[in-house]
């Protein structure tokens, strides 16, 4: 009985006895070993087993799956088979590995994972490709860990706790011992650290590091939202301190150093909501009947100096991350807010592009350099789009952003922004027909009362007076750009890059509008760009803008920061670069401290060092930009909780096997219907046609139908909308 018992014992061991064999050699690459080595790291010790291991180790080396180096010893070469790349986890459990090297991505299947998480740079070892069979892996190494704090919830037992992570791409909990809980209680969203992973433990082990508050109050959701990405909620103490100790007069001293533009019109045009003032714009006749057009850009870089915890804490942030209830700047207030805001009536330092334009908007002459300014007045959109439409200095009480209301704007304002907004149209025009490409995409916002409680959703659009700024933004973006590129020799440089759309994208997108009854020409460059501005421009105020725009968007390459220029498919530039906006984004810092650098004639800065800045700044961004995504889809989700009751129009704005996705037409808000949860029949998906179609009826629910939705559930912790399915459209209006 009891050999029986051992005997099972051993062979559960001795299970995927080549799986077992090869892992072991696999993890010591390049070392040799024999078949008793091999016994006592699989834990066996009779006979029975080793006559096991010594066969099976022959059985791999005739498969040339492993080498026989001498009699009786085997290894694995180290590099044959081993590919380095990027863990993307899917919700299911099991990730892929995206490999330079190989086509397809490779699977590799939860058991083969060994503590690798999303996002982690792996080793992977691939096993022999199958024929039909999508390429499988293991992870043999993790190289660099993308993350190692992690939102949960705690789950307290007697005398530990688990926290369970917040990320649906986490394939585990982690457990916390008694004395590594801190301060959290049962049911608090929490910060654990990952501490240790013992090879044996089910889960890894974690020390709670910050307790965020109880789920599904306001600001604990927000400060998960920042904590799941990594970013900062406030500043550390020493570098708050060292910024308020600043010298941010204006200095008669300084002021000789610059050009003086103090009595140059200027003015600024921001969101009527802004505290921050990146950029003005300045205006002057000349006398040859040009125009002397100045782009003003507060000068960050004199205050914010190298090598200071200043410059590293802005450095390390790399962006400011617009919430929707709140901004968490790049940099403390008292510069962001205060010496670096070009606020109306105030002198400035700034760093300048001055173009002289003919009435044609094309550029005669530029200066770039470092400038002293002072700012006539503040507008906001609203106020400067008021001047456009009617032509007139007065601005009504109803957009006045003045506390004293309805006000006049003097004359030579309202001639600048309406002389420049004719050259931004010319400018634009030209853009266009070289290929740029038009997203207006609908911005959704929200109406928030004191407690940050969704009382009303409203959609943002570009008018003329946003297209206005953007384009003197652009210009002066291109032009710096520009400038750099002809210094020779070769300068390293900061670019703002972006390839050209994923053709496979494109075709899909192709099919998707095919559904409305639009379609895209994709026979060269110049027919996409021309078709896409068409389609934008075709669904404007249709019930499918934003479903297009956004897969329209999501077919373009993401944007990035890089010294190895490619140019701007987007804009249609060959040369671009990010100056204007160095208050929010770190890139634009660098952009100036290397724009001066050339002006007083010294050599190339290191591309090695800048390259590894460009990619620092491309993942933060890439960061904030998801947390960004999240607080809205937090802010719908808290919108739809008081709307359970209602009925909404929608349109189908994605397929998968296991479930519709509605987006409610008055409000963008996306939810899910669960194909479980359709009762009226069994349905299907059809990656043909992107539509469940049921298996009796034969009723189909396709992409892009307008559909009649009510809340089932929202779910403030998960950020996810269920939705009951009501019926088509057409069905429920009959």
């Amino acid at each position: 009985m009891n050999r029986k018992k051992r005997k099972n014992k051993s062979g559960d061991k001795l299970g995927n006895l080549d799986k077992k064999i090869t892992d072991i050699l696999r993890k010591n690459a390049g070392k040799s070993f024999n078949y008793k080595q091999i016994a006592a790291k699989l834990g066996v010790d009779d006979p029975s087993s080793r006559n096991q291991i010594t066969k099976k180790l022959a059985q791999l080396a005739a498969k040339k799956e492993i080498i026989a180096v001498e009699r009786g010893k085997f290894m694995v070469e180290k590099g044959a088979n081993y590919y380095t790349g990027k863990l993307d986890m899917s919700t299911k459990g099991y990730g892929f590995v995206i490999v330079e090297e190989f086509e397809d991505d490779i699977m590799i299947p939860q058991p083969n994972l060994n503590t690798a998480f999303h996002g982690d740079e792996v080793e992977i070892y691939v096993y022999k490709h199958r024929r039909r069979k999508k390429s499988e892996g293991e992870i043999t190494k993790i190289i660099t860990r993308k993350r190692t704090s992690f939102v949960g919830v705690l789950q307290m037992k007697k005398d530990f706790g688990f926290v369970v992570i917040d990320d649906p791409k986490m394939y585990t909990d982690f457990f916390v011992q008694k004395n590594k809980i801190g301060e959290a209680q049962d049911g608090d969203k929490v910060l654990v650290e990952l501490d240790d992973w013992p090879k044996r433990a089910d889960s890894p082990f974690g020390v709670i590091t910050k307790v965020l508050g109880k789920p599904g109050l306001h600001n604990t959701e927000i400060h998960s939202i920042l904590a799941q990405y990594g970013l900062p909620a406030e500043f550390p103490d020493e570098v708050e301190e060292f910024a308020n100790k600043i010298d941010t007069s204006i200095s008669e001293k300084e002021i000789k150093k610059r050009r003086d533009m103090r009595d140059v019109l200027s003015f600024t045009i921001d969101p009527k909501d802004a505290k921050d003032f990146d950029d003005a714009l300045s205006f002057r006749k000349l006398e040859n009947g040009n125009i002397e057009l100045g782009v003003h850009i507060a000068d960050v870089s004199h205050y914010l100096q190298p090598d200071t915890i200043l410059d590293e804490e802005a450095y390390e942030r790399a962006t400011s991350v617009y919430l929707v209830d709140r901004v968490v700047p790049m940099l403390p207030e008292i510069l962001s807010n205060g010496a670096c805001s070009l606020r109306p009536n105030e002198e400035k330092y700034t760093f300048s592009a001055v173009f002289e334009l003919d009435k044609n908007a094309k550029v005669k002459d530029q200066w770039f350099g470092r400038t002293v300014t002072y700012s006539d007045a503040r507008f906001a959109y609203e106020e400067a789009q008021h001047i456009i439409e009617t032509k007139e200095n007065k601005i009504p009480e109803d957009i006045s952003i003045r506390e004293d209301g309805a006000y006049s704007v003097d004359n030579s304002i309202v001639e600048a922004v309406l002389e420049l907004d004719r050259l931004a149209k010319k400018m634009r025009s030209v853009r266009m027909r070289d290929g740029a490409i038009s997203f207006d995409k609908v911005e959704v916002k929200f109406h928030l009362d004191e407690e940050n409680e969704p009382i009303g959703v409203f959609f943002k659009t570009s008018k003329d007076a946003n297209k206005l700024i953007e384009e003197f933004m652009l210009l002066a973006n291109k032009k710096v750009a520009e400038f750099i590129v002809a210094q020779k020799p070769k300068k390293t440089f900061i670019y703002r890059c972006h390839d050209e759309p994923n053709e496979e994208k494109l075709a899909s997108l192709q099919t998707v509008v095919g559904r409305f009854g639009h379609s895209l020409n994709l026979t060269d460059r110049k027919s996409v760009t021309s078709s896409l501005n068409g389609l934008l421009k075709d669904v404007q105020g249709k019930k499918e803008q934003n479903l297009v725009d956004t897969l329209a968007i999501r077919t373009m390459s993401k944007a990035y920061y890089g010294t190895e220029n490619i140019g701007h498919y987007g804009l249609a530039f060959d040369y671009y670069t990010h100056f204007t906006s160095p208050i929010r984004r770190y890139p634009d810092v660098m952009v100036h401290r290397l724009l001066q650098h050339y002006l007083e004639g010294n050599d190339s800065a290191s591309e090695e060092v800048y390259d590894e800045k460009c990619h620092h700044s491309s993942e933060m961004e890439n960061l904030a930009s998801n947390a960004e995504r999240d607080s809205i889809k937090y802010m719908q989700v808290k919108f739809m909780q008081d709307h359970k009751d209602e009925e909404f129009l929608g349109v189908i704005s994605g397929v998968t096997d296991w479930g519709i996705f509605v987006e409610i037409e008055q409000n963008k808000c996306e939810g899910m219907i669960r194909l479980r949860d359709l009762s009226d029949d069994h349905y299907e998906f059809s990656e043909e046609h992107y539509a469940v179609i049921g298996r009796k009826s034969k009723k189909m629910y396709q992409l892009g139908d307008e559909v009649y939705v009510k809340v089932k559930n929202a779910d403030l912790v998960k950020r996810h909308l269920d939705f009951e399915m009501l019926g088509l459209k057409e069905d429920i209006e009959k």
